[in-house]
């Protein structure tokens, strides 16, 4: 109990900051492009085959949809078979994604696959990571990776059962055992020996 209470809290604290920085994507146009589709607004079950969302610059890709409506102001979303979601300094990949639109934007992702990926590029810096599950909520600018999770930024790489990394602040936080790699810095290049 005292563990789960300790993961709110640092994902709390990690949000806190990303809060503050998120952009106003909800007034951006959503576009829906699918190869099929089969709407049936009776029972509220939308399918989607070779489907993309865009909004801005977040992108989703995937060979099926299911969905509980087009309201994307309220709506939950199911994608299966290769599974991409794009944002404009991150990405995720995995087998299967449960989106959530709240608002008129994306709201949150959870995706699991064996195992699901996410890659983060900043400036000359890329962080990697990979779990059987990745629970990225776009709001708050948190990443929490779930069993055999891994996370590798510059030189450092870290092993957990749950790593919760920050977007925004790059900060890592752990409640499990963790085994953390720190691989030796390159070698500095020579420099070129003035010529006589």
């Amino acid at each position: 109990m005292a563990a789960s209470h300790r993961k709110l809290a640092a994902v709390a604290l990690l949000a806190a900051t990303a809060v503050a920085a998120a952009q106003d994507r909800e007034q951006l146009p959503i576009q829906l492009e699918a190869r099929s589709q089969d709407l049936d607004f009776q029972k509220g079950v939308l399918k989607f085959d070779a489907i993309t969302i865009t909004q801005g610059q977040v992108r989703i890709t995937a060979e099926r949809a299911v969905a509980t409506g087009l309201d994307f102001k309220d709506s939950n979303w199911e994608f299966s078979g290769t599974v991409r979601i794009s944002m404009p300094e991150s990405t995720l990949a995995s087998d299967t994604a449960h989106v959530k639109f709240a608002g008129g934007e994306i709201a949150s992702a959870l995706v699991t696959g064996a195992p699901a990926t996410f890659t983060q590029q900043r400036k000359d810096e890329q962080s990697e990571g990979r779990a059987n599950r990745i629970d990225y909520d776009l709001k708050r600018g948190t990443v929490e990776f779930t069993g055999d999770a891994w996370l590798k930024d510059a030189r450092t790489e870290l092993t957990s059962e749950t790593l919760v990394y920050s977007t925004v602040t790059q900060r890592v936080i752990s409640d499990e055992p963790v085994v953390i790699t720190i691989q030796p810095g390159a070698a500095a290049p020579d420099k070129p020996k003035p010529e006589p």
